[in-house]
């Protein structure tokens, strides 16, 4: 049993109640409507689910979710960018200068192999 009350005056008075029996509810079929695939009168749900079927469709809200797993960066542009972006200035600009470094030393033509 469910009751309604409503405040008047600071006070609760009860509206009504209403009394629910557990019954079976049948949910009535959907109403015919104009299929925006290819124009058809979908009439009936049997027909929605085949409609939806032959025109690999699905009905959005309904679909379920799953979840992705996190890319997995595998470049290594991907990832020496992300590893400077976490990087602070001064870290950066270190990790520079032995780049510089070292490509100065290998690059060398004067240097004895």
């Amino acid at each position: 049993m469910r009751q309604s009350w409503v405040y008047i005056d600071g006070e609760a008075v009860e509206v009504g109640s209403v009394q629910h029996d557990a019954k079976v509810y049948i949910m009535p079929d959907i109403a015919p409507y104009k299929s925006m695939a290819d124009g058809t009168m979908i009439t009936g749900r049997a027909m929605h689910r085949e409609h939806l079927r032959k025109h690999n469709c699905f009905e959005v809200g309904n679909e379920t979710m799953t979840s992705r797993a996190p890319v997995v960066k595998d470049t290594r542009r991907e990832v020496l960018s992300a590893q400077l972006a976490n990087m602070s200035h001064s870290q950066a600009n270190k990790l520079m200068d032995r780049m510089r470094d070292n490509q100065r030393f290998t690059n060398n033509p004067h240097r004895e192999k």
